[in-house]
């Protein structure tokens, strides 16, 4: 017997056993691994239109991403009555999705009193909302403009039919004359290290939009898991273990140019990561955290890049005492007046007592003239910049910098390209988390390194002038070429003796 629909849910908990009542599928809302997120944490911040765009990453064909958004993408249509396109990465994608929700109606308590039309095209229900599964071509991708658009296996796109896609979402009027807002929810398996998932995976953190990651263990749990354990282990015992690390296990894909050795950058990253007491203030396009107060025993620079229309201003602040040095402070923000983020540095110059260094490029020029005087403009141009980001890669390379895991910050430094470093093409970007650390790198392997003295204990013994003058004088020997060597030798040293 259908259930019939009175109402939407209200609550996760309505939306949960909703799902499960309506289509036979449970979204599972547990999870097993501490760093990841339920699936349903994900089907429920795009239900209730929490955020207007999320990103999932999920492993391949075990974390169930197309039966996930097949089972939105109905939920959508028929409880809240809005047009729905979903666009598979591949032909086979989309045919994946269109049987999941085939399957779907054939369940026991489906609406069916709903389905007005069914094909292979599109669905057509009687409240008036259109489900559409669309392969990945321009020609598709360019068509109606409904509120919902599910993206399936973005990493299989071409980024122009990505960006094309993400222009469909509108806002639309459903049967009871409520305004439902668009929304895009996109996901995948990151197989590719330089194509569209990373480029949409970096887009996603730099604008601090939710990304939902969750792998086969989660799937799998005991508690509203579907997958089962027993298929899991065989299916690794079927699959490459490099393709199981990246495509199953959610490890990042190897890539040939990056500009950082990855093990460096783990290491250089394996400090604890921020807590509760040394998180300083995170917001949207702000993270502040302090690892260190200032000691006077200790040394220590700051480094700043400042932002460039859509870029981040960073400021670091590293202790330098000894190598490595350790970073105590991290801000990163945009959309912040100059006079706030100058001040922002001046401050911890102040307060760190610190060395200071900031890119003077551009309006760094302009920037200077409001800095404390102590600071000095870096010009990032030329052979000079160059050095500069290659001396910091060989600092990293070989252990002497070493900072907690910040997620921005390590992301920037482990996903970093060698065109992204030199490369002065618009579609390549140097870092900004990298920029500052290179530039406060600089500042310390420029700068002369402080030693301890060398004391040499008191003595009787002979310096190298008496136990020459005795060897002579027992040896008998005064010849006119000992004598003047010897007199040569005093007068060096009176002389010496005079200028200290």
């Amino acid at each position: 017997m259908s259930v019939i629909l009175q109402r939407g849910p209200k609550t996760e908990d309505e939306l949960y056993h909703l799902v499960r009542a309506l289509w036979g599928h449970t979204v599972p809302r547990h999870k097993v691994c501490p760093d990841h997120d339920s699936p349903f944490d994900a089907f429920a911040t795009a239900y209730f239109a929490r955020e207007p765009q999320i990103l999932i990453h999920g492993s391949r064909g075990l974390a169930g991403k197309s039966r996930t958004l097949s089972l939105l993408g109905l939920t959508m249509a028929t409880v809240l009555g809005g047009d729905v396109n979903i666009v598979g990465g591949s032909l086979n994608q989309s045919n994946n999705i269109h049987e999941t929700m085939r399957d779907a109606w054939e369940s026991k308590h489906a609406p069916k009193y709903m389905l007005k039309d069914s094909s292979q095209t599109i669905v057509r229900l009687t409240n008036g909302a259109a489900i559409r599964p669309l392969t990945a071509s321009q020609k598709t991708v360019r068509g109606p403009h409904p509120p919902f658009l599910l993206l399936d296996e973005i990493d299989e796109m071409d980024q122009a039919i990505l960006d094309a896609a993400k222009g469909q979402p509108m806002p639309q009027k459903n049967w009871l004359g409520d305004i439902i807002p668009a929304q895009t929810a996109m996901s995948s398996t990151w197989q590719y290290p330089d194509k569209t998932f990373a480029s949409e995976y970096k887009r996603f953190q730099e604008e601090d939009l939710p990304i939902f990651t969750w792998c086969y263990k989660d799937t799998s749990n005991p508690i509203d898991g579907w997958l089962s354990p027993e298929f899991v282990a065989q299916k690794k015992r079927e699959i490459p273990a490099e393709m199981w690390r990246v495509e199953y296990d959610l490890g990042e894909p190897s890539i040939g140019n990056r500009a950082f050795d990855s093990e460096a950058v783990e290491r250089t990253y394996s400090l604890p990561g921020p807590s509760e007491e040394t998180t300083v203030k995170v917001a949207k396009d702000f993270e502040q955290y302090k690892f260190a107060e200032p000691r006077e025993d200790k040394e220590y620079v700051i480094a700043a890049d400042w932002a460039k229309e859509q870029d981040f201003t960073v400021i670091t602040v590293y202790d330098c005492t000894r190598l490595p040095m350790e970073r105590v402070y991290y801000l990163r923000m945009r959309r912040r007046p100059y006079p706030v983020m100058i001040e922002y540095f001046n401050k911890l110059l102040r307060k760190y007592n610190a060395d200071a260094i900031h890119d003077a490029t551009g309006l760094g020029n302009v920037v200077q003239d409001y800095l404390d005087t102590r600071a000095r403009g870096f010009l990032m141009t030329g052979v000079k910049r160059d050095n500069m980001l290659t001396e910091y890669v060989n600092a990293v390379e070989n252990d002497k910098v070493r900072s907690p895991r910040i997620t921005s910050a390590y992301k920037a430094t482990l996903y970093c390209s060698v065109d992204d470093l030199y490369s002065r093409a618009k579609e390549f970007h140097l870092p900004d988390e990298v920029c500052a650390d290179a530039l406060a790198w600089n500042l310390v392997n420029k700068r002369a390194i402080a030693a301890e003295p060398l004391v040499l204990p008191n003595s009787d013994d002979p310096n190298w002038m008496r136990r020459e003058m005795e060897t002579n004088r027992n040896n008998n020997r005064k010849t006119p070429w000992v004598v003047g060597q010897v007199q040569k030798r005093e007068d060096e040293y009176d002389e010496y003796s005079l200028m200290v």
